[in-house]
């Protein structure tokens, strides 16, 4: 149930930001993407909680793998249909013609912005199984949902397209894990949020500039890997 309410509370928020920027940007803005961002993310929660508890945990372990793949699998599906398409949503090994010339730079801040965290927020001991999780199911299962299927409407900026989608999935992301509920109370963490949205936006730049999100979650699961290592 605290599940469930903390999901009604993200599109809550989700909805209300959609309809203030929709009233502010009426030509950019798709009400047709903010509808269908809601029932994406509901979807999405509703795997990587394997049905809030309804469907056994086959897999097994400390981690959610059944439920990130599930998640995955979803994402993978509905990128394939045709209003979509793999390659439309950046879930191709393909990379822009001159893309990596200026994405290396950028992902050289990112790797160096979690760098600093791992330094400053040094890491308890970790498994093994610890480490491939984090190496592999973080990325693969959130860039092409977050950076791929949720990104559609562009404008031109700083060499990319961008789009209100853009910018609300980073809200999304970050809300994803900085938003919660729980003991009867809606709970914020201003720095997860913080050490998440922001990020994210880097994350988009460069899936946005090399058309792929192979970058991305790349950049993702070493994130999530090097302060545990450090």
């Amino acid at each position: 149930m605290n599940g469930l309410i903390a999901l009604g509370g993200v599109l809550t928020i989700l909805l209300l930001v959609g309809v203030a920027v929709g009233l502010m940007d009426r030509t950019r803005f798709s009400p047709r993407w903010l509808m269908a961002a809601a029932l994406l993310v509901a979807l999405n929660d509703a795997l990587l909680t394997r049905g809030y508890g309804v469907l056994p945990d086959m897999l097994g372990g400390s981690w959610n793998w059944q439920g990130k793949l599930l998640a995955l699998a979803a994402t993978l599906a509905i990128a394939a249909l045709p209003m979509f398409g793999w390659r439309k949503v950046g879930v191709t090994l393909a990379q822009a013609p001159g893309s990596l010339r200026a994405a290396l730079p950028v992902m050289a801040l990112y790797c160096a912005f979690f760098v600093a965290i791992a330094l400053a927020f040094p890491s308890a001991p970790v498994s093994g199984e610890d480490i491939a999780f984090q190496l592999t199911m973080p990325g693969l299962e959130e860039e092409p949902f977050y950076r791929g299927v949720l990104l559609f409407g562009r404008w031109r900026f700083l060499g990319v397209d961008w789009g209100w989608g853009a910018l609300l999935s980073c809200l999304l992301f970050g809300m994803a894990h900085a938003f919660g509920y729980s003991q009867g109370q809606f709970s914020f963490d201003a720095l997860t949020m913080a050490l998440t949205a922001l990020p994210s936006l880097i994350a988009v730049w460069v899936r946005l500039r090399t058309g792929s999100v192979l970058l991305p979650v790349v950049m993702h699961n070493f994130g999530n890997v090097f302060p545990m290592v450090l």
